[in-house]
């Protein structure tokens, strides 16, 4: 999953489907299918998707693209462990930002080293 820079209150469908790198259709067909994705929509009917929905769209995800669950079993461990899942989705969302911080933090002082470097052998 992609991180935003600046975390919004509502996200498009198209910012969700992104994120995940499938088509709108699939997350369309997902919450038909699952009882606990259900964004709002606003007066045009656009689906206005909320952290807590991105966070369910992210345990479907995991489950039927990462785990391999039919839709069938995924809607059965929903029901059976749901607050297991989210944990765990939470644990590598929180895992994957602490990736992206040490590599941008490396990156910084990989260039910091450069530009000492570089000033000391003037």
């Amino acid at each position: 999953m992609e991180e935003n820079k600046t975390e919004k209150y509502y996200y498009s469908i198209g910012e969700v489907a992104k994120m995940f790198g499938v088509n709108t259709s699939m997350i369309r067909y997902w919450e038909n299918e699952f009882d606990v994705l259900r964004p709002r929509k606003n007066k045009k009917g656009n689906r206005l998707f909320t952290q807590r929905d991105v966070r369910y769209v992210h345990v479907i995800y995991h489950l039927t693209k990462v785990k391999g669950y039919t839709l069938a079993g995924a809607k059965q461990a929903l029901k059976e462990k749901f607050s297991d899942y989210e944990e765990r989705v939470i644990m590598l969302e929180t895992l994957d930002k602490t990736r992206k911080f040490l590599v941008e933090l490396d990156k910084e002082l990989a260039s910091r080293k450069d530009a000492l470097s570089a000033a000391t052998e003037k």
